[in-house]
């Protein structure tokens, strides 16, 4: 059985999480869903990298959202959003979902 990647999953819960809280005005609910798919992300990583990766990983994700309402004042909330979101999604292809030689885990 392939496990599922967790590179669209951390790159979709910031878009979603900014979608839902743009969306309905309701700050916290985009943060439940960035928190929940960040959580199965995080749970995944520890589960198949170990507490490092895991770490480094989450780290990537919260910088993500604190830098994408920086860049927000000089992007726009949209391509910010994008732009971590893409940092995000890549670094977990790189350092979590991909094996050893290079293909999907």
């Amino acid at each position: 059985m392939t496990a599922t990647p967790t590179a669209p999953v951390a790159a979709a819960s910031l878009v979603a999480g900014y979608a839902v809280a743009a969306g309905t005005g309701v700050r916290p609910l985009g943060g439940l869903v960035l928190a929940a798919g960040t959580a199965w992300c995080a749970r995944e990583w520890y589960r198949r990298h170990g507490p490092a990766t895991m770490g480094g990983l989450l780290g990537v994700q919260l910088v993500g959202f604190a830098a994408s309402h920086v860049l927000a004042r000089s992007l726009g909330a949209w391509p910010s959003v994008g732009l971590v979101a893409a940092i995000s999604g890549a670094s977990a292809l790189v350092l979590a979902d991909r094996a050893p030689g290079g293909a999907l885990a």
